[in-house]
This record gives C-alpha cells, sequence and structure tokens, in this order.
C-alpha cells in the first residue's frame, strides 16, 4: 500500500525545471527519500506516472508516494494530549514521568506506544519519530513528524535553528543580578559515568538562552531557549552555574519540595515545512510546577 508523502502544484517559477531539482531544491527532499519514492513507490504528474527528469509546466500536480510504514512497536492504549495533528506532524504535551521511547529499562508503557496505538486506531502506519525528545521528568510540548520528509525537514530546521523550543525552569537558589544572557560551554559525558553529563572543554558545543522570570525566597523562575539540543543540556547548564533544578537530584537539586526536575517545554515555535505558515503553541505550567511557585514566590501568594 502506498500513502502520499508530499503533493505540491507546480508554480510559474517551476516552469521548465525538471521535477527532480523542484523536489529537491525548492521542497527539500533528500536524495534518500527521492531514491525510495522511485524504486519502492511512485512520482506522478497530473496522476500519471513520470521520471524525475520530466520538466513542469505551470499548474502541473506532483504527488510523491511510498510504501506505508509499518512501526514495530507494541500499541498500547494511552491517554494523549495532542495539541495538533495535520498529514505532518503531531503536536503532544507530554506528562512528567512518561518516557518518550522504549529502551532496556522501559520496553513498554511509553509515548511511542501510545501513538502506535492511536495511529493503529485511525488504520494509519507510521513509524515513530519524535523531533524534540523530552527527558522521563521534563513534561511539556513535543512535536512528532508523521512522515520521512517532515522529519528531515524538521531536521533541517534543528541545523539551522529555526525551531525555537523555549522552556520554564524553577531553579535553586536566588539568581544574581544579571537578568538575562548565554550559556556557551560544551557537554559531554562524565568519565566515571555513561548517563551523567558535565561541562567541559572537549565536549560537543552547547548554547541556552536565559531569561530571569521571577525571583522567589531561595528558588528562581527562569525562562530558557535551546540553541543546541545536546542530552540533559538544561540541566547540565544550569547546576554548572550553581543553580541546579529544584527535584534534579542527579544535577545537585533537591527532591524535597517537587519529586522530579522541574523543567516544562512551555513554548514551540516554528514555519510549518509545507504550508509556510507561522505556528506556535504554549502549555501551561502542570500542577507540581505551579504548587512548587505558590510555596516560593510571595507574588503568587498574594
Amino acid at each position: 500500500m502506498l500513502e502520499e508523502l508530499l503533493k505540491i502544484t507546480a508554480g510559474k517559477q517551476h516552469a521548465g525545471m525538471t521535477i527532480r531539482d523542484v523536489l529537491q531544491k525548492d521542497f527539500g527532499v533528500s536524495r534518500r527519500l527521492l531514491v525510495r519514492a522511485k524504486y519502492q513507490g511512485e512520482i506522478r504528474r497530473n496522476n500519471l506516472s513520470v521520471y524525475v527528469t520530466e520538466r513542469l509546466q505551470e499548474g502541473d500536480e506532483v504527488r510523491v508516494l511510498v510504501p506505508a510504514e509499518e512501526e514495530m512497536l507494541a500499541p498500547e492504549p494511552m491517554e494523549l494530549a495532542i495539541r495538533h495533528e495535520d498529514d505532518d506532524i503531531l503536536v503532544i504535551a507530554k506528562p512528567a514521568g512518561l518516557v518518550v521511547h522504549p529502551t532496556g529499562n522501559h520496553d513498554s508503557h511509553t509515548l511511542a506506544n501510545g501513538v502506535a496505538y492511536y495511529w493503529q486506531q485511525r488504520g494509519e502506519q507510521r513509524r515513530f519519530r519524535p523531533v524534540n525528545r523530552l527527558d522521563k521528568d521534563t513534561s511539556g510540548l513535543m512535536i512528532v513528524a508523521k512522515n520521512q520528509w517532515a522529519h528531515e525537514q524538521f531536521s533541517r530546521m534543528q541545523k539551522e535553528r529555526n525551531l525555537h523550543r523555549h522552556y520554564l525552569a524553577v531553579v535553586e537558589g536566588e539568581w544574581g543580578e544579571t537578568t538575562e544572557g548565554v550559556i556557551d560551554a560544551p557537554i559531554g559525558l562524565r568519565d566515571d559515568s555513561i548517563i551523567t553529563r558535565q561541562v567541559r572543554p572537549d565536549g560537543q558545543p552547547a548554547v541556552t538562552r536565559f531569561s530571569v522570570r521571577e525571583r522567589g525566597e531561595g528558588m528562581t523562575l527562569v525562562e530558557l531557549k535551546l540553541e543546541t539540543g545536546r542530552t540533559h543540556q538544561i540541566r547540565v547548564h544550569l547546576s554548572d552555574l550553581g543553580y541546579p533544578l529544584a527535584g534534579d537530584d542527579l544535577y545537585g537539586g533537591s527532591r524535597t519540595y517537587i519529586g522530579r526536575q522541574a523543567l516544562h517545554a512551555a513554548r514551540l515555535c516554528f514555519v510549518h515545512p509545507r504550508t509556510g505558515q507561522e505556528m506556535e503553541w504554549r502549555e501551561p505550567l502542570p500542577e507540581d510546577m505551579e504548587r512548587l511557585l505558590q510555596a516560593f514566590f510571595r507574588k503568587r501568594q498574594a
């Protein structure tokens, strides 16, 4: 069974160009994906099978078809907080405590299993392709690409820093006078661990922008924007500055007042790769982080 990966209508600027050039240069179709469509699927112009070397006329409709994908994950029913869905993406609000994808320690009851069940009930065959992964105990907005083309476009956005991810964090300590800035500090594994990261000169480049939102009694609410996507990046950067996340006992925080790291993916912004529309979502803080703010921030107590 074939599914439609991409459908375009040739504009005036495409007249005389080959289908291959239009797909690759104007719509970001990778060579690998184009080969897959040519040999395993089908490329149609005005509903007729064509070679990618054929030249287009204004108004031609081109459809790229590929084999429907089969996901090997076990489907499991799960309540999903879907904030948006279209032909290319799912935007989901992930709760804290939920693992994104099966691992050696969590081979079931993950977000991926729940999404697999959701698609199965809709009669769709898709692979689970998360664009931005969140740690188990981080809550908030996630993007799941519904096809290979969309996933490739978001990978390009991330490299070009056009996928804007904003987080809210409650950190231990009263932040200094600086209210905003950039943390530019490479991150790598600690020599004695396969999990814990640290700032180290031979690590991978890691850049986080920060802005202090509120100061409380022994706690600070900080907004952060990722420029890179290293594992545990925010947690490591804040801990290295001396302001570990509340609840993050792996990186120096205490679980006295909250049972997980107080980190929430609160906002996503990007230009949709298919429509060119600017899109934005905001997700309110979950109850446990709100309770933390009520306890330590006088303005919220008033």
